[in-house]
């Protein structure tokens, strides 16, 4: 309130106030701590323990024997995460059918590979060949019509681990592309429906742009989890991938605890570059989702417009009400 004529100040004419930070000497303490606990350990695993090998570490990072396996993980990575897309958007299209019996299979289908270790079904998929030797085509408890002989394919290794990880995979794929589709408003299917476009341009134009946002970040996810399961693909089994390629130098040299470090920077090396890569595609399915619409601003100024028939009365000498010389912004041209 003002002293002089006893008006209340508004507020946006009083001063700033003075906000003093709360001091918290809690968490000083603690991250103190973290500090410290970090340079110890640190020291400790460069200078005192000996199993760490370090000159061990550094002798096979580049390795050829390493860096090919390197190789084999990422193509089996690839290919398997290539196979596990093409199914999981099956199932998820066949998750949202109308179709009750195609809507059961795909459930199933999900039910069976998220309800098992993907340690168990590799180790399956390994005994492939000796179960299913050749597929028969014909009637049941007669001669088949046709044979194909499968156990040279089954007994590839390679193949059989892309069709184990990718399958595995193929059920969470299926989950995550069903979230996005669901998550679009039905008014975008209507609305493309309405302007007479097709079920394969409302997706491909309509709906899956913006379902991209948000099946991309669990998909980029995925993706790493993917890199780091390939370790599990022993049990097949198969011997050219990074860890099993490490395990294999480990028992010759016995120093298992080096050969592990250098596993880990390779596998930490790849993650983080498609974190990486993970991050720009996310920027760019997510434009324009969370921008606000800027505040309109009016296009003419408040205040008192004197309309011009008015200002020909007043240079008339004619007197006019003032509530027919105020108008609002805008009104200029209306019926009056």
């Amino acid at each position: 309130m003002s002293e002089k004529t006893g008006e209340k100040t508004p507020f946006y004419d009083t001063e700033p106030i003075e906000a003093i930070k709360l001091k918290r000497p809690g968490r000083i303490v603690f991250a103190v701590v973290l500090v410290i606990l970090t340079v110890l350990f640190v020291w400790d695993a460069a200078v005192v323990r000996q199993a760490y090998d370090w000159p061990e570490v550094g002798k096979y990072l580049f390795d050829r024997r390493i860096v090919e396996a390197v190789g084999v993980t990422l193509v089996l990575t690839v290919l398997s995460m290539i196979l596990a897309v093409a199914v999981g958007v099956t199932l998820a299209i066949m998750r949202m059918s109308p179709n009750t019996v195609v809507r059961s299979v795909a459930w199933v289908y999900l039910w069976l590979f998220r309800g098992t270790p993907v340690y168990v079904q590799l180790v399956f998929w390994g005994l492939l060949a000796t179960i299913y030797k050749s597929v028969d085509f014909g009637i049941p408890g007669l001669d088949p019509l046709a044979s194909i002989e499968v156990s040279g394919v089954l007994k590839n290794a390679f193949i059989l681990c892309i069709l184990g990880l990718g399958l595995n995979e193929s059920a969470y794929m299926a989950e995550i592309v069903r979230a996005g589709l669901i998550s679009v408003d039905k008014g975008q299917n209507e609305a493309a429906t309405a302007l007479g476009l097709g079920w394969w341009h409302t997706m491909s134009r309509i709906v899956l742009p913006q379902a991209m946002r948000v099946i991309i970040p669990p998909t980029g996810n995925e993706f790493i989890s993917l890199l780091k399961t390939t370790s599990l693909v022993t049990a097949v089994p198969f011997t050219l991938e990074l860890y099993t390629r490490t395990r294999d130098i480990s028992a010759v040299t016995y120093k298992p605890v080096p050969m592990l470090i250098v596993a880990s920077i390779w596998y930490l090396a790849v993650t983080s570059i498609l974190m990486v890569g993970q991050y720009y595609l996310e920027r760019h399915f997510a434009k324009g989702a969370n921008d606000r619409p800027k505040v309109m601003k009016p296009t003419v100024a408040t205040g008192v417009i004197t309309l011009p028939e008015a200002a020909e009365l007043d240079g008339a000498g004619g007197s006019t009400n003032t509530a027919d010389s105020v108008a609002a912004p805008g009104a200029t041209g209306q019926e009056r």
